[in-house]
């Protein structure tokens, strides 16, 4: 597949620096939110987290409606909604209200992992469940947005009747056998899931049924990269992500850390194999070389988006680096 369609997205989890606030985090969105817009990349998506220090998208449609008034063309999504955290009602009517305010920009992306740990899990969803009624709820949610319907009691105002791109994330086969039964776009995180890449993406392309949201199978790829003047500048700016990971795996998650020059001295041998392998849906480099990195990646999955995560601990070096990652898409088509 040619990468002259491809799109190019922006995956932000709103990172906290460390030394900064949540605010800070927040503001960096606006900021980034309209330089992508100005660079041309087609949306912004956040995701819900919780109870994390380093991550302050956890109310992600009140962030979304923030990001949307700033800007003016761009898609505004989630990346995404867990689901089985919410009643579907509360979905519906609170993108039922993005729709209402930004017509036509809005983009809703579904999971099913908790976006935290089991004890916040349980103070989110009161014993609602595993997540294993995902597709029931995924079900209700649809009705809501449909048109309705004679005698229909349940309504969610705004939200019946409105057009809502649903996607469905996974980082298994789970959702890639869902959407395609469901004739849904699917998003793949690649970001930190490239181990069930290709296999989810063949369920998917496999047993897509057409609907009336979508004719042939669509799919968008999650992927971090650091994109630098030099090769060694990029690596080093990718060390803010690679040592919150590992702080991560350590169970000491945190505020995202300044890079480091060298991370031997800061992780042991079978850390940096789990950091690493968990995180190799990355490119890295400076422009040549990750539009390299790019075009194989694009030629082997064949997807229809790249949807982009970069996290770094300086703002106008994250901010430069979408600018050099959207100047590769463009040379190579």
């Amino acid at each position: 597949m040619s990468n002259q369609s491809i799109s190019l997205s922006v995956l932000d989890l709103c990172p906290v620096p460390q030394g900064a606030t949540p605010a800070t985090a927040l503001a960096n969105a606006r900021a980034l939110a309209q330089h992508a817009e100005s660079l041309g990349y087609h949306r912004y998506w956040v995701a819900e987290h919780h109870n994390m220090t380093g991550i302050a998208s956890a109310a992600t449609s009140v962030v979304m409606g923030y990001l949307a008034a700033n800007t003016s063309s761009i898609r505004i999504g989630s990346g995404g909604i867990m689901l089985p955290n919410h009643a579907p009602l509360q979905i519906a009517e609170q993108f039922g209200t993005l729709e209402s305010l930004y017509p036509g920009r809005i983009d809703l992306g579904l999971g099913r992992a908790p976006g935290t740990d089991q004890a916040t899990a349980q103070a989110l969803r009161h014993g609602r469940g595993d997540g294993s009624d995902f597709p029931q709820m995924l079900d209700e949610l649809r009705r809501l947005f449909a048109e309705p319907q004679p005698g229909q009691r349940l309504r969610a105002v705004p939200g019946a009747g409105l057009n809502v791109p649903i996607w469905l994330l996974g980082s298994s086969t789970f959702s890639a056998q869902l959407s395609a039964q469901l004739g849904l776009p699917f998003a793949f995180a690649g970001q930190f899931s490239p181990d069930f890449m290709f296999n989810a993406l063949r369920t998917y392309r496999e047993h897509f049924r057409p609907s009336p949201t979508l004719q042939e199978p669509h799919v968008m790829l999650g992927i971090n990269a650091y994109v630098a003047e030099t090769r060694e500048q990029a690596a080093m700016l990718a060390t803010s992500h690679q040592q919150a990971f590992l702080n991560l795996i350590r169970g000491r998650p945190g505020p995202l850390p300044p890079p480091v020059e060298d991370m031997e001295a800061l992780w042991q041998p079978h850390e940096k194999h789990s950091v690493l392998s968990t995180l190799a849906g990355t490119l890295i480099g400076d422009e040549e070389t990750v539009g390299q990195q790019m075009a194989d990646l694009i030629e082997r999955t064949g997807v229809n988006e790249l949807i982009v995560g970069t996290s770094m601990f300086d703002q106008q070096a994250r901010k430069d680096s979408y600018r050099r990652l959207m100047a590769v898409a463009r040379r190579q088509k």
